[in-house]
């Protein structure tokens, strides 16, 4: 068992090489980011003797999370120009994906039906996820849930360290439910009924979660091993996490994330739009794209997204809609795939989860990317 321990509003500075321009952010808490032949502590010391306060490490990005009391524009001119820094953005927000919530009875066991539309009975038949290790980055998750009871097989809080990763919002155990809940009679049936969940607090109980806390987050993934990072949130573009994406995707992990809830074309959110990073869209039951979700050339999959009944905090259920909803159940075939291929790399199960996927006649490539995710088809099982 692994131990028990977060909309971006971004303003940049920063580039990839030291002579390069660099756009100014208004003054407030920082990521800076530093070449990677700077250690950290000479980071520390740096940001010390210009009177600033060192609030986290980032060792994945070679980063410090800082604080610079009462600094001006022109000073983060001044130090994003130090030979010694590479980037200086601000460590803003980014915010879970779900658009509403709908209360429900306790229900008898029942398969939901996004987990039967993407063909998971069917493929249970061949496997149920059994030992692969899954990471929800989310609001925590309710590990008392009778339907994650076995499950949740412990977590990290990265918003207050000190604290168990519970979730006071709700929607990380929703999250949790459509991928892993149990097949035990009661409730619902996940996805991937057999995987390993671990819960990495990094959002709080109002759905907002800081860049650093993901990034911190990420990093324990890449150490502790997880092969699958469910990420049901977004916003802006951000290059500090795009650099811990890029470390993510480069130790094999793979990595899914919720397209967005903007309705609009070409408004995928990031961190579903950065590369190697599987772009979830949500469908209605009728297979027609929700009204709600983002669309653009970054789609990699479609997924159920829509009045998705799973698991709630306080050990109860709820449907909620959201891309939220729709990325983990590509997270569960992911984790299905790797319970039978383990070796496969994060690209890879991107590659063969697209070649498999039902492709939807009704919709074009920006709105489902490859098409409806096919567990079934994922594991080679034919009709």
């Amino acid at each position: 068992m692994w131990p028990i321990a977060g909309m971006l509003l971004l303003g940049v500075v920063g580039g990839a090489a030291r002579s390069r321009s660099r756009r100014v952010p208004s003054p407030d808490r920082k990521i800076v980011t530093f070449w990677k032949d700077v250690p950290l502590e000479q980071g520390a010391d740096l940001v010390r003797s210009l009177g600033g306060k060192v609030l986290r490490e980032l060792p994945l990005i070679n980063g410090l999370v800082c604080e610079f009391p009462q600094a001006t524009t022109a000073f983060y001119r001044a130090l994003a120009l130090s030979p010694q820094i590479m980037d200086v953005e601000e460590d803003g927000l980014m915010q879970i994906l779900c658009r509403w919530r709908q209360p429900t009875v306790h229900p008898r066991q029942s398969v939901p039906w996004g987990v039967e539309r993407v063909r998971a009975p069917r493929a249970w038949e061949e496997s149920r996820g059994r030992g692969v290790r899954v990471a929800v980055i989310d609001t925590g998750v309710d590990g008392a849930h009778p339907d994650l009871k076995g499950a949740v097989r412990g977590g990290v809080n990265f918003v207050k360290p000190d604290a168990p990763p519970v979730d006071d919002n709700g929607h990380g155990t929703h999250v949790a439910g459509i991928i892993a809940a149990r097949d035990n009679q009661i409730g619902v049936v996940g996805v991937a009924p057999e995987v390993d969940v671990c819960a990495l607090k990094a959002f709080d109980g109002r759905g907002a979660g800081a860049i650093s806390g993901i990034i911190s987050a990420l990093e324990w993934c890449i150490q502790n091993g997880m092969q699958v990072v469910n990420m049901s949130f977004g916003g802006n573009h951000n290059r500090a996490l795009g650099r811990a994406l890029d470390a993510a995707r480069e130790a094999g992990l793979v990595l899914v994330a919720a397209a967005g809830n903007n309705g609009r074309p070409n408004s995928v959110d990031f961190p579903a739009s950065h590369p190697g990073v599987i772009a979830v869209s949500a469908l209605n039951a009728d297979d027609t794209l929700a009204s709600f979700s983002s669309r653009g050339p970054e789609v990699d999959l479609a997924a159920p997204g829509a009045r998705i009944l799973s698991t709630y905090s306080g050990q109860s259920y709820r449907e909620l809609s959201g891309t939220s909803m729709a990325a983990p159940h590509v997270t569960g075939v992911a984790a299905l795939l790797l319970a039978r291929r383990p070796r496969l790399s994060g690209s890879e199960v991107l590659e063969h989860l697209k070649k498999t996927a039902t492709r939807l006649p009704a919709l074009g490539p920006d709105e489902q990317g490859a098409g409806l995710v096919n567990a079934a088809a994922a594991l080679g099982i034919e009709d």
